[in-house]
């Protein structure tokens, strides 16, 4: 069985591709500031989150994140 576990944020850079700042995806998408800033760092979004912010980033939900693989047997 593979899992996969969220390393690194992209959401600088899909932030940077739109043409967006924090403030802006806080308008848009209802999600406080310091919410935002939590996710940028370490923080990992839950589905419902990332599904609004991929919305409004126009990407897919694993694109806001680098991913690792988790083997296990």
């Amino acid at each position: 069985m593979t899992n996969y576990k969220a390393k690194k944020s992209n959401l600088k850079a899909l932030l940077t591709k739109n043409s967006m700042n924090l403030e802006g995806l806080e308008k848009n998408t209802h999600i406080p500031l310091e919410q935002l800033n939590g996710y940028m760092s370490r923080k990992v979004m839950n589905l419902s989150t990332a599904m609004t912010i991929s919305k409004e980033l126009n990407c897919q939900i694993e694109d806001l994140y680098d991913w690792e693989l988790e083997k296990k047997i």
